[in-house]
């Protein structure tokens, strides 16, 4: 059966929440699309725990689990559930649901009607956008952003907000060049969206779910990270062509 909609959930060592993910999303969609003309495909990043197996026992016509052995990071988890889907859309989000459910349906409503090729959440768009973080980590969130805009020319508001939809076409040729396993990866993706000209536009986002005490972000280590991953994309990219 053809498929709507793709949602990719990347994850590395989400034992305590990933069963949990898997109903609420499950059944969220299930209400959503009565024809069950949508997949779930959880990515396990190598995790160490259990994670594997919380969600495995769930495995359903609209739940798939792929992976791999060695954690690689986010991009690369992203890249392996995006090339692996079949929906007329991907859209993917994180394992906590950090921007709620409403918003998978809503952004994917929006795409069809729009007709971009890629719609991506921003924090940037609204007043509430960042309610909730605390005061560094707003301040290093804009920070970063432009940065990335001074170094790279990106154009648009956030380029980091985990919640992305594209067409499958599209986003299957774009995540088939890339090459960024960090977190660095929504940043190439847009580069090479921009590269292939296709028509990318932005959705408002807000955080509902944070995870503060559990981050898996280092703030100074992956930010510095994130820049050697922009050297290297730029060079990497410099003669791409589509």
């Amino acid at each position: 059966m053809a498929k709507q909609l793709s949602l990719v959930i990347p994850m590395y060592n989400e034992e305590k929440i990933a069963a949990d993910t898997v109903k609420t999303l499950d059944g969220y969609l299930a209400s959503q699309f009565p024809d069950r003309d949508y997949e779930i495909i959880f990515v396990n990043d190598g995790s160490r725990d259990g994670t594997d197996g919380a969600v495995r026992p769930l495995i359903s016509d609209t739940v798939r689990l792929v992976g791999y052995a060695d954690n690689r990071g986010k991009g690369c988890a992203v890249r392996t559930g995006v090339l692996a889907a079949c929906g007329d859309y991907v859209l993917y989000t994180d394992c906590d649901l950090a921007y709620g459910t409403e918003i998978l349906t809503a952004m994917h409503r929006t795409i069809v009607e729009r007709g971009d090729d890629l719609l991506i959440g921003s924090r940037n768009l609204s007043a509430d956008g960042y309610e909730g973080y605390t005061p560094l980590r707003k301040l290093m969130s804009r920070t970063y952003i432009k940065i990335l805009s001074l170094f790279t020319g990106f154009r648009h508001s956030d380029s980091q907000c985990g919640i992305k939809c594209m067409k499958r076409t599209a986003g299957q040729e774009i995540f088939r060049r890339c090459a960024i396993n960090g977190f660095a990866f929504d940043l190439e993706v847009l580069l090479l969206a921009e590269k292939a000209g296709y028509t990318v536009s932005e959705y408002p986002a807000r955080i509902i779910n944070h995870r503060e005490s559990e981050s898996k972000v280092n703030p100074v280590k992956d930010t510095l990270r994130m820049l050697r991953d922009v050297r290297r994309m730029k060079k990497l990219h410099r003669n791409t062509k589509f």
